[in-house]
């Protein structure tokens, strides 16, 4: 679909590989089935055997990091990941309210699809860079958990937007509350992003449609969430 960026789904849930002139980057490293996924996105683009050299996490959902312990220790990648997610990557985060069925069934997960803990190599911040592919910035997009950020290139006026929303032709919406750590931090999420300079999304959940189109139904999505007040 792009030139230097590769787009892959696993178990519902979508990452993203990143290239430039050093090699390869990871945004998150999907769920079920991650890693096959990727072994094969990577010899259809003809990017297998090229060295992986960083991953950058976008939270600390169990479908977004799930392989990123294996697949660092296999490439000896770095890891960089929001600061307030650092007990997800240890397996130990604490849920409250209806969050609590999400941190049950993580549990079980963790145990069953054979998780490895982790310890970044940088925790990330609001505002932090990322000298890679054409330049990255934390944003960070509390909600969905403490340290949920997305990462926008000011290049290409991209937000990889994690899940700040899914984005689904029928049906785009917000991550609903079994999943979130405080949903009433996301609609201001929401507006802050949108106050980027932004041609497009790219979100960890949803079809297959281009950036400018998953922006549009985001901007669509907050003026309805503003007419429900």
């Amino acid at each position: 679909m792009w030139e230097d960026l590769l787009q892959i789904r696993s178990a519902g849930v979508i990452f993203y590989v990143l290239r430039d002139s050093k090699g390869l980057y990871l945004i998150d490293c999907g769920f079920i089935g991650g890693r096959h996924a990727l072994s094969s996105a990577l010899k259809k683009r003809g990017w297998f055997g090229e060295r992986i050299i960083g991953i950058i996490v976008t939270h600390g959902h169990l479908d977004h990091i799930l392989n990123v312990g294996r697949i660092a220790e296999e490439t000896g990648a770095w890891i960089a990941a929001p600061r307030l997610d650092a007990s997800h990557y240890q397996g130990d985060a604490s849920y409250r309210g209806a969050a609590k069925v999400t941190g049950m069934l993580e549990s079980m997960g963790r145990a069953l699809l054979g998780f490895k803990k982790f310890t970044p190599i940088r925790f990330l911040d609001e505002g932090d860079t990322l000298d890679v592919w054409h330049g990255l910035t934390v944003i960070h997009l509390p909600g969905h958990t403490a340290g949920h950020s997305g990462l926008y290139c000011a290049s290409k006026k991209w937000l990889f937007s994690a899940d700040l929303f899914a984005s689904y032709r029928f049906f785009p919406h917000l991550p609903p509350a079994i999943f979130n750590h405080d949903g009433n931090q996301i609609p201001q999420s929401v507006a802050k992003a949108l106050k980027l300079d932004l041609l497009g999304v790219l979100p960890n959940h949803g079809d297959d449609a281009p950036p400018e189109v998953h922006l549009q139904r985001l901007i669509e999505m907050k003026r309805g969430m503003w007419q429900q007040k």
